[in-house]
């Protein structure tokens, strides 16, 4: 069965993500090709579209290299997210559907029942899943891309403190009831509020060193 190069660029950018190809280090067509078991035509496919995603940087002359950012471009991943994420939930309070409700709704009564139990280390997978249901319920595919490639590079460089997890979970539920009731304005704060809250318990994972401003 042939493999396609969207499944190689991500598996790629999923190894590029959890640490295992270090930011600044070659990505080799040949040996990317036998690591996935596949020929060079996917790989080349594959590195050519995280290129244009940011994960990595094509060198004339010299290869691939999984992108190496700047202290100051990490932080501007969060500001963007401080933008992005609000308008997606005043957006859902206008679009959403009874089902994208339900789903946020069993999510947030998830979430409050594993931080009862102290189950703090499923809380991430939890945030995932209402982040992209309220995404989705925004009916936006231009802005569920942005955001997608947003979320990706800010869970490659930052990680999250497991109290920052628990705590958004105390006004998802209020924010579900506004969209609930089509009050955008309402969603629209409470999700700037979250995503204020949240940025304060990012931190820089030492894995991805980022280079010098300048270099």
């Amino acid at each position: 069965m042939r493999i396609s190069a969207h499944s190689v660029c991500t598996a790629i950018r999923d190894e590029i993500i959890a640490g295992a190809l270090p930011p600044g280090s070659r990505l080799t067509e040949d040996l990317l090709a036998r690591r996935y078991g596949v020929s060079r035509v996917p790989v080349r496919e594959a590195l050519r579209t995280l290129d244009s995603e940011g994960f990595v940087t094509i060198r004339p002359h010299a290869g691939a290299f999984v992108a190496e950012l700047t202290s100051r471009e990490a932080a501007d991943l969060l500001d963007v997210r401080l933008l992005l994420e609000p308008l997606g939930a005043a957006r859902a309070a206008h679009r959403r559907t009874e089902a994208h409700l339900r789903v946020l709704r069993g999510l947030v009564r998830l979430g409050r029942r594993r931080v009862a139990q102290g189950h703090l280390s499923d809380l991430r997978q939890l945030g995932e899943w209402f982040q992209e249901t309220l995404t989705q319920a925004a009916d936006s595919k231009g802005l569920a891309d942005l955001l997608t490639q947003l979320r990706r590079k800010v869970a490659w460089l930052y990680a999250v403190e497991p109290a920052a997890r628990a705590t958004d979970w105390q006004e998802r539920g209020a924010l579900v009831d506004a969209v609930a009731r089509g009050d955008a304005e309402r969603a629209r704060a409470l999700a700037a509020r979250e995503a204020e809250h949240s940025a304060a318990f990012h931190r820089l994972r030492r894995a991805a060193p980022l280079r010098p401003e300048g270099v």
